[in-house]
């Protein structure tokens, strides 16, 4: 078992920024990959960015270069960095985790990220 635990959302102007950290506990020894999705009002769960265990990212398209995801193995935390933010980029955002070798999914209870223009 995975516990995931998000945090760092909120309301900000367009071109501001975030940072959304994600506090793992439990069976974190088993963790393959780590990443943050989002969901706005209306639209499927889409991925944002994910890390490996040996800290190979990868973004959607639609945030590379503004959003830059790390990871902290000391604290069991992974952060999402949100800079150049839009009114497009307002969903709830949730921390994944998928966990050893059949990657079973663990979600946070995810966090609102507002942008306003």
């Amino acid at each position: 078992q995975v516990q995931l635990v998000e945090s760092g959302g909120g309301l900000v102007q367009a071109g501001g920024s975030l940072r959304l950290s994600c506090a793992a506990s439990g069976n974190i020894f088993s963790i393959a990959f780590m990443g943050w999705y989002r969901q706005a009002p209306g639209k499927q769960r889409e991925l944002v960015a994910h890390i490996s265990s040996g800290s190979s990212t990868n973004y959607a398209d639609s945030v590379k270069g503004r959003f830059t995801i790390s990871r902290d193995n000391a604290k069991n935390t992974v952060y999402l960095q949100m800079n150049s933010l839009k009114p497009e980029d307002t969903a709830v955002y949730y921390c994944n985790a998928l966990v050893g070798t059949t990657l079973r999914s663990y979600w946070g209870q995810g966090t609102q990220v507002t942008v306003s223009p």
